[in-house]
């Protein structure tokens, strides 16, 4: 059986951007054909904590994912970082996925620490929360993308396909 894996990205919140490096990530993953999972995408959320909470737990109880992977830009970052903990105040909460064993083999991936403190860790905190507080078996992840060009697309693209089959893959991440 297939697992579902939904990936979401946020939209541009300064005037002077063309795009958002987490989904221009997403659009290229929407041409990979070799990607035999079921995926669901929600692109472009807006840049604003309460409504881009809102759709991805609307999505989330509509298809009802066994992996999310959340994705934001990180321009001060040149690999993808996938994200170990959200804080929101004095509470932090932690992914239930393997990381250390979700990014073996990967070329250029490391895992952070700090989710900033931008819409990107309130979303993800709102997501591990509303998971644990729900008690569904979905896992999610968030991945902070670097900016995109032609020197690191081909690597950051390749290990984000990587993520996706080893979640999609593996029972044990």
């Amino acid at each position: 059986m297939k697992k579902r894996i939904l990936l979401t990205s946020f939209d541009i919140w300064l005037k002077d951007q063309q795009s958002n490096s987490s989904d221009d990530l997403l659009l290229q993953v929407t041409k990979v054909n070799l990607i035999p999972h079921d995926l669901s995408f929600l692109r472009l959320l807006p840049v604003d904590v309460q409504l881009a909470t809102t759709q991805v737990i609307e999505q989330i109880n509509a298809i009802q994912p066994d992996y999310i992977i959340c994705c934001g830009q990180a321009a001060s970052r040149t690999k993808l970082s996938v994200e170990a903990v959200a804080s929101r105040g004095e509470s932090i909460l932690q992914t239930e996925v393997d990381l250390e064993k979700l990014v073996a083999g990967a070329a250029a991936i490391e895992i952070s620490h700090d989710c900033g403190k931008f819409v990107c860790e309130s979303l993800y905190y709102s997501v591990l929360d509303y998971l644990s507080q729900n008690q569904l078996r979905a896992r999610c992840i968030f991945v902070h993308v670097p900016v995109l060009n032609q020197e690191n697309l081909m690597g950051i693209l390749a290990d984000f396909v990587l993520i996706i089959n080893k979640l999609a893959l593996s029972s044990s991440c």
